[in-house]
């Protein structure tokens, strides 16, 4: 774990020692309060609660994660400070874990800043603080397994653009998999436990299954799992690109 701080407090203040950490943090700010209070329909809908808000979260992820995943491993490979940076004492898995919480604290800190809209439903209204409260984790978790997807997608290339899209291509399909109108169509063409297994693995699904107020186990498995599966595969990526 002391090779997972190390590698941590590293990458975490390099995303504040440039203005991009800044830039990122305002995008997203701004486009939750655009998405809530315009495209949500927040005032029309006369509700005080933060429905519109987590609505779009797994599409402003779409966009915004693969931005600050695409640096984890891709900028190093093409500066060179990859080789340094695997001379260190702390072994490869530290390195991906170390270098990924940095990114989902991030991430996580961009997703706190959003409070005051929570104190401001509370002010309109009397909201389910319980609903909000689940959201709030559904999100987190979320932005994990993007994120996790993201390392992935940095580790294999030293192109940060490829690494955008691929995140974001990827991410997108886990998404889309539990997507109505996608599963109706493979109804057509695969066994229903076949579709449900697709379904299952929804991005979209899971959320919005936490979005409602409830954390079940299943849901909390899936992200942890959808985690702990793509920073193994960054881990063995690493290993391969090493060997080459």
């Amino acid at each position: 774990m002391n090779g997972v701080s190390v590698i941590l407090k590293r990458e975490l203040l390099s995303y504040f020692a440039t203005p991009l950490a800044y830039v990122f943090i305002f995008i997203f700010l701004v486009l939750s309060g655009v998405f809530t209070f315009y495209l949500g329909n927040f005032f029309e809908r006369e509700q005080a609660d933060l429905t519109p808000f987590f609505s779009f979260h797994p599409w402003l992820y779409l966009f915004l994660v693969p931005a600050i995943s695409m640096r984890l491993w891709s900028e190093e490979r093409k500066t060179g400070t990859i080789e340094l940076l695997m001379t260190l004492p702390v072994s490869r898995i530290d390195a991906v874990l170390g270098k990924f919480l940095a990114a989902w604290l991030f991430a996580g800190f961009a997703l706190l800043l959003t409070f005051p809209l929570w104190i401001t439903v509370n002010y309109l209204g009397d909201p389910d603080n319980g609903v909000i409260f689940t959201s709030y984790l559904g999100s987190f978790l979320m932005a994990g397994g993007f994120l996790a997807i993201g390392s992935c997608m940095s580790a294999l290339t030293r192109s940060q653009v490829i690494a955008f899209i691929g995140c974001g291509i990827v991410c997108l399909l886990f998404v889309l998999a539990g997507f109505q109108m996608v599963t109706g169509l493979l109804r057509d063409w695969l066994p229903l436990f076949l579709v449900d297994t697709i379904a299952s693995l929804s991005f979209l699904m899971h959320f919005s299954a936490v979005s409602r107020g409830v954390v079940g186990l299943a849901d909390l498995v899936y992200f942890l799992s959808m985690i702990g599966v793509w920073l193994a595969a960054t881990v063995v990526v690493l290993e391969i690109k090493q060997a080459d």
